[in-house]
């Protein structure tokens, strides 16, 4: 398949996804929590597949890393905020549990992306 646009990628696809499930949990944390940990799981969300979208529109390889660089690393945060919501027993272990191995499965998706885009740029 042709990649004409980041909506084709699967990992933009994947990471649009788990979006709609974060908000989902958001939705369901206290009141108390609204500008808390529910503002910063919507927004660290929305920061990974957002981040991938910009790298992919850049023209330069170099750019396009450093952007999958930042989405590995706010997926990394979202799994932080996951964990703290699974502490503090707002989220059940098994909604915890299935978004750590989403979470696992795209962050080794972007880092291959990244692996193929460099050898490709150094190619």
């Amino acid at each position: 398949m042709t990649v004409k646009s980041f909506r084709d990628l699967e990992i933009w696809q994947r990471t649009m996804a788990l979006v709609t499930r974060c908000y989902r949990l958001a939705e369901g944390l206290p009141r108390s929590e609204a500008f808390g940990l529910a503002l910063q799981l919507r927004r660290t969300a929305v920061s990974v597949p957002s981040n991938i979208a910009e790298g992919h529109g850049r023209s330069a390889t170099g750019e396009y890393l450093h952007h999958l660089a930042i989405a590995h690393g706010s997926l990394m945060e979202l799994e932080t905020q996951v964990e703290i919501a699974g502490r503090l027993g707002y989220a059940k272990e098994d909604v915890v549990a299935d978004i750590f191995r989403e979470t696992g499965d795209l962050g080794r998706m972007i880092h291959g992306l990244a692996r193929s885009l460099k050898a490709r740029r150094d190619a």
